[in-house]
């Protein structure tokens, strides 16, 4: 039973009215508990192979991005072409795709209560800090879909990352490895460039001075953290797997052009 709503609203509302925001904020908090209750009930008759934990997943993944893509204002036709990416690269059918596509709005609402979502997410993941990580770098590929993300975006990633127990340093460090893949991704594979190798570097999250066994002990612990098996044993969903099979693929692909300079 969801009970986070109940927790923070009857604590904000105790910090700010005492006894009678306390009353207020718990029945807030109680009426948000019910809401989400009933976004994942409505996740729970699509995903019936998930269990509760996969389908906070889903539900906060695509509320999140919503939110994220909202930050400014106004949500771009790059925003929506990446999140329609990213549920096609999930495979999922076409009434699967309409409730995520929901979930996308539900985050857009001003007044969605994305921090409370996000500590309901935190409490159920909190000791898989891959899957902390891993939830992260998919918000990066919202918040960069239109461009360069603005400073709204970033704070709120900020945000995000903060509820999650991530830090401002780890944030920037998985921000400059996707800018990287990004650019890796585009690269020539037959005359790889020198700024390729560089973003190579970036993307495995070493120095370009590094010696041979600190760049194999970085690939292997890249490779360990978005490994599907893995991923799906600490509460992954299933239709999240492909994505993490793409990103080894890439950081395989990394690995490989520095391993044979």
């Amino acid at each position: 039973m969801a009970l986070w709503g109940k927790i923070l609203g009857a604590l904000f509302g105790l910090a700010l009215l005492r006894l009678p925001g306390l009353l207020v904020g718990l029945l807030l908090g109680h009426l948000f508990d019910i809401k989400m209750a009933a976004n994942l009930a409505r996740f729970r008759g699509l995903f019936q192979e998930q269990d509760d934990q996969q389908e906070l997943f889903m539900y906060s993944t695509f509320a999140t991005m919503g939110h994220i893509a909202k930050a400014t204002g106004v949500v771009t036709t790059g925003h929506i072409r990446q999140a329609r990416h990213f549920m096609d690269q999930l495979g999922l059918n076409e009434r699967q795709q309409q409730e995520a596509q929901a979930a996308f709005r539900d985050g857009k609402a001003s007044n969605f209560p994305l921090m409370a979502q996000l500590q309901e997410f935190y409490q159920h993941y909190r000791r898989q800090a891959d899957v902390l990580q891993y939830f992260i770098e998919i918000q990066l590929g919202i918040a960069n879909a239109d461009g360069p993300m603005s400073n709204e975006q970033y704070l709120l990633l900020q945000q995000v990352a903060q509820q999650l127990a991530i830090s401002r340093l780890q944030l920037e460090q998985l921000l400059a490895a996707h800018r990287a893949q990004q650019r890796f991704n585009q690269r020539d594979s037959k005359k790889p460039a020198a700024n390729a190798v560089q973003d190579a570097y970036k993307v495995l999250g070493v120095s370009a001075a590094c010696s041979e066994k600190e760049l194999k002990r970085a690939y292997r612990k890249l490779m360990a953290q978005h490994h599907p098996d893995k991923l799906m044993a600490k509460g992954v969903p299933a239709a999240m797997l492909d994505v993490a099979k793409r990103r080894t693929q890439e950081i395989l692909a990394a690995y490989e052009l520095l391993k044979n300079r």
